[in-house]
């Protein structure tokens, strides 16, 4: 299993794409494998003859497993820079032979299931707060979290929750109609309990949105709400980048680069593409970028410098019609902005001396309260609404 990504520990197997016997080409897509952030494909070290898989379909398998084995000749693996012993080696089954004369193998790693979340929980309950470390690694051992225990009512001393308590919810689980998580969503919850350790707010205010709908009929193709206020949002940083960067220890990492991801709703749960340097490209420029990424997120086929890495995300809560909310920064970032529904609302004009209907929409700021202050997130977002009402600009 070869490392996917930066931060992707395992792979699942979705399906084989040639079958033992198969000649292959190097390079050739062999396996389709699904992580935490797309669908993509395993593929062949040298040109050969497939061996066998040594893996199965729908599990999991950390980076380094050997999925299966290749037979090729010497000339190709001394081309490809292939030794008999190494763990990589595209050689057939049974290929090295052991001190004693019998046939010896490299062992793949042991899988990694993966992990489920979401567990229901009675409402009414404290939770845990204080584990022994006789109950962390029992949870350690079933791939559980403190954050899916959140409603099991301690029995112990001070609502303590004990080893039966938890054994006692595991049995309960049983008897409930339960199913596997994907990995999307798992991944989604993951991100989200990490997040939420830290002190997060919101603030929003109301933006006309007439400008941005006037300005859209004359673009071909025509830009998205969201990549306004992406956009807008680039521009924002790249005057002052502080309020996006993110504290550790003692220290604040200032961003080096704009890169802006953008939330898109894909099966069970949300990817975040992301745009580089968004700050120096047009909303022109950008526009065939943000419809392309759409598209490959939709399909969970994103390419790998699309994802990861960005300092802030935007989000349109509004495609669902919702006029408010307030959306959680990933765990690497400090900022969200998010996009409500536009709606036609009273406006005192003042030149007219009378109130006449304009579109308007609300705009929300979510941040990591140790960055940043309410005053410093209200400018933030008071400079994105006015750029945003100067759309032939961005």
């Amino acid at each position: 299993m070869p490392q996917l990504g930066e931060s992707i520990a395992e792979a699942t197997i979705v399906q084989l794409l040639v079958q033992p016997g198969d000649d292959v080409g190097s390079d050739q897509d062999v396996i389709e494998v699904e992580t935490n952030k797309a669908t993509m494909n395993v593929t062949s070290p040298a040109a050969g003859k497939v061996g066998e898989f040594t893996v199965s379909l729908n599990e999991s398998y950390a980076v380094g497993a050997v999925l299966g084995y290749l037979e090729v000749t010497e000339d190709e693996a001394e081309k490809r820079g292939l030794s008999s012993g190494a763990p990589a080696t595209a050689s057939a089954p049974e290929s090295a032979s052991g001190g004693n004369g019998t046939k010896s193998r490299h062992t793949p790693p042991a899988q990694v299931e993966p992990t489920v979340r979401g567990l229901p929980v009675p409402a009414h309950a404290a939770g845990a707060s204080y584990m022994s470390p006789r109950m962390k690694a029992r949870m350690a051992e079933l791939g559980l979290h403190a954050a899916d225990l959140s409603g099991i009512a301690g029995s112990g001393a001070a609502g303590r929750v004990t080893v039966d308590d938890f054994e006692h919810f595991i049995e309960g689980l049983e008897k409930k109609r339960l199913s596997q998580a994907s990995t999307m969503r798992v991944a989604v919850a993951d991100a989200m309990r990490r997040s939420w350790t830290r002190p997060l707010a919101t603030v929003g205010l109301p933006a006309r949105l007439d400008a941005v709908l006037e300005h859209r009929k004359t673009c071909d193709p025509k830009p998205g709400p969201a990549l306004y206020a992406l956009r807008a949002l680039a521009v924002a940083l790249a005057e002052n980048s502080a309020p996006a960067g993110r504290l550790v220890g003692s220290k604040i990492v200032h961003p080096t680069s704009i890169d802006v991801g953008f939330a898109v709703e894909a099966e069970d749960g949300v990817l975040v593409p992301v745009i580089r340097e968004a700050d120096k490209k047009s909303l022109a420029d950008l526009t065939q970028r943000y419809g392309e990424l759409v598209d490959l997120a939709r399909q969970r086929k994103l390419p790998a410098d699309a994802t990861g890495g960005s300092i802030a995300t935007v989000t349109n809560f509004g495609t669902f019609g919702l006029l408010w909310a307030t959306p959680i920064p990933l765990p690497e970032q400090t900022l969200v902005l998010g996009l409500g529904a536009g709606r036609k609302v009273p406006f005192w004009d003042e030149a007219k001396g009378q109130f006449v209907p304009v579109t308007e929409g609300n705009l929300t700021l979510s941040f990591d309260h140790r960055v940043l202050d309410g005053g410093a997130a209200g400018r933030l977002l008071s400079r994105i609404a006015q750029l945003m009402e100067k759309p032939a600009e961005l």
